[in-house]
């Protein structure tokens, strides 16, 4: 189910149990299973069941904005399809830091010189990212290895090496240089950090980076501006089908 502003809340039955297709954008400070929960609650309480099947196709980061498909009932089958979709990124990444997380939810833990990055060095490094590269996950990333989430041993300060993934990005712009802002947008396939692509970029400066803004703005053919606020969802969900 796409939403656009002309749209009317709800403007047909749907049959959330047999499965729909929700596109919702992910507020900041969020974490993706707070929006699944917070549907799965008000759907619920519409349809007057016990419980229903409500999954997300593809983790968005809590400090991260952005396009977030929601399954509902048989179509919580098909997130493995949506989840193999290319998507689009647009953010930001500061340059001359590196933080635990390699983005804005941990403290700056080491800083880098800048001066000498110019026009030209930005450019040969943005080109080491563009096509099929190996890609280290994130310490801070929900990866498991031996059954427990990476991001819960990073927490007690525990190192553990990842083996790195293939993974292509179609496109790396960088689409405003403030230093040490730059501003990007990616193209990339399923899989990609963009965490990682921003720690990678800062040491492929001579440098670090750091990810301190991002926001998801298509998956495969869903657009950002198609899908529904969270609130004006609720708020629709809790009109009488």
């Amino acid at each position: 189910m796409e939403h656009t502003d002309n749209d009317d809340p709800l403007p047909q039955r749907f049959d959330f149990l047999g499965g729909e297709m929700l596109l919702v954008n992910k507020p900041k400070g969020w974490t993706s299973f707070d929006v699944v929960n917070k549907i799965r609650y008000k759907l619920r309480q519409r349809l007057r069941v016990k419980n229903i099947k409500v999954g997300h196709a593809g983790t968005l980061d809590p400090m991260a904005t952005g396009l977030l498909i929601i399954c509902t009932g048989k179509f919580t089958r098909r997130i493995d399809e949506y989840q193999n979709l290319p998507k689009i990124y647009t953010g930001t990444l500061t340059l001359g830091a590196v933080t635990p997380s390699y983005d804005a939810e941990t403290e700056v833990e080491e800083y880098f010189p800048i001066e000498h990055i110019d026009a030209e060095k930005l450019e040969a490094a943005r080109l080491q990212f563009v096509g099929t590269i190996e890609q280290a996950p994130p310490m801070f990333s929900a990866i498991k290895v031996d059954g427990q989430p990476l991001y819960k041993r990073a927490r007690k300060g525990e190192f553990i090496a990842v083996q790195p993934r293939t993974v292509h990005i179609e496109r790396f712009d960088l689409t405003r240089v403030s230093l040490p802002q730059v501003s990007f947008t990616v193209h990339c396939s399923k899989g990609t950090y963009i965490r990682s692509l921003a720690y990678d970029f800062g040491k492929a400066l001579q440098s670090g980076a750091y990810l301190s803004e991002l926001c998801r703005t298509a998956i495969g053919p869903h657009r950002l501006e198609d899908a529904w606020e969270v609130e004006a969802l609720i708020a629709a969900l809790e009109v009488e089908g």
